[in-house]
């Protein structure tokens, strides 16, 4: 089992601690078995009479010191084995929780970024990357960090840097100051103007090839150790099974998907205000849906209705993008869009219906409550949210806390009230 690599350091050193336990107790025993047997035992006591009271004394005192700084240290060491043993276990609790989170993902995007928080929040670090082997070159694929924005689809030779390096060794590394490395490429950072100090680097490996690497930087409480490549190794060799999986079911949906990626192209380069919007709505969808068990065929029919619940914006001229009329009639525009389409057919209504309110006061048919169909209600909360908390946004962004206030206080009137209570409770931060 995995699992037991990454508890192996942490028996390491609770074995370490009790050591030194060990041999302050044998230490203690062994003087006051040498004062009874001085005072105590008379044969003994005539072999031990060179030493005066005055040493044995000495030697008692200093048997007590030695006692007290056990007790003292045997709690303290107590209280950091009990500390080591926690983080562990909640290190490997969440472990387990992604590791089952992403064996059921199958959605490329969305399980690399799952991936990449959980490495970032497991190790501390500042900043991440997941890069893909793509022929001779690593591609960006899922980035956190300063500029991360601009990285994902940016490429590099896969013999460059240290992640070409672990990419052709297949092992991972730790790098205290990568500016000492020999291998370091400091392309990417002078592109980005981010300082890296400290990396964390490991394959992304199956039992048949090295998919790609994932990169850590910068730990934000010390330097990366043993337990956080146990971790990582662990880590990445599940997401590489998972990778391989759902490049495998997007390999059987690739015409689909690249129909539906020219689509959301078009929306970004038609609307630049809401570059990303459609992807993070999808996102945010996908965390109510996850919230209530929605099964998986639903849950992809979600996926492709949140992608493309605005296509309907690619028939409006430009200058009348946010006129109230022309504004209102692109639920209608895309449905129409995507009904012809065989595999669009059945998200068509739930792009048709996202603007319909659960108070029956939206449109277009002023639909009321579970009328609604339930895709169509979680795009509108996603939507919704996702346009107050984005920078790119036509309308005043807000802060996260006040986003979810704004939730809650439309809840039954905009909203569906259970499915705002799901995303609130599942939602943690606002997506980049």
């Amino acid at each position: 089992m995995k699992e037991a690599g990454i508890e192996k350091t942490a028996t390491a050193e609770v074995r370490r601690s009790i050591r030194l336990l060990n041999l302050i107790v044998s230490f203690v025993m062994i003087t006051l078995l040498f004062v009874i047997v001085k005072y105590l035992y008379g044969p003994l006591h005539q072999l031990l009479s060179f030493l005066p009271d005055t040493s044995m004394v000495l030697i008692v005192i200093f048997a007590m010191v030695v006692a007290a700084v056990g007790l003292y240290l045997s709690r303290a060491l107590s209280g950091q084995v009990i500390r080591k043993i926690e983080d562990y276990s909640e290190r490997l609790d969440n472990i387990l929780d992604v590791t089952r989170d992403i064996r059921e993902e199958i959605y490329g995007d969305i399980l690399l970024d799952k991936i990449m928080n959980c490495s970032l929040a497991i190790t501390g670090s500042d900043a991440g990357s997941i890069l893909l082997v793509d022929d001779d070159n690593l591609v960006f694929k899922s980035v956190k960090g300063t500029k991360a924005q601009e990285l994902p689809g940016r490429t590099i030779p896969k013999d460059a840097g240290i992640g070409g390096w672990v990419l052709k060794h297949g092992e991972p590394v730790i790098i205290e100051d990568v500016k000492k490395d020999g291998r370091y490429n400091p392309d990417i950072d002078e592109f980005t103007g981010y300082e890296t100090t400290s990396m964390l680097c490991a394959p992304l490996k199956t039992k048949s090839s090295t998919v790609g690497v994932i990169e850590l930087l910068n730990k934000k409480h010390g330097l990366y150790d043993e337990r956080d490549i146990d971790v990582i190794k662990y880590l990445a060799d599940q997401a590489a099974i998972s990778i391989e999986k759902a490049r495998f079911y997007d390999d059987q949906r690739n015409y689909e998907i690249h129909l539906t990626d020219i689509l959301l192209d078009s929306i970004d380069r038609f609307m630049p205000e809401k570059k990303g919007h459609s992807k993070r709505v999808a996102k945010y969808a996908n965390i109510i849906a996850k919230s209530f068990n929605m099964p998986e065929g639903k849950k992809r029919k979600l996926y492709f209705a949140s992608l493309l619940h605005d296509i309907g914006f690619l028939r409006i001229s430009p200058e009348k993008t946010f006129e109230k009329e022309s504004y209102m009639m692109h639920p209608v525009t895309g449905y129409e869009m995507l009904r012809p389409i065989t595999f669009y057919k059945d998200i068509a209504p739930y792009v048709l219906y996202h603007h319909e309110r659960y108070d029956g006061q939206g449109y277009p048919e002023n639909l009321k409550e579970d009328a609604i169909p339930l895709e169509s209600r979680i795009i509108a909360i996603a939507e919704a949210f996702d346009s107050m908390v984005s920078k790119l946004s036509y309308k005043v962004s807000v802060n996260f806390d006040a986003a979810i206030n704004e939730l809650l206080r439309n809840k039954g009137g905009q909203f569906d009230p259970e499915l705002v209570d799901f995303f609130v409770r599942g939602v943690k931060e606002p997506l980049d």
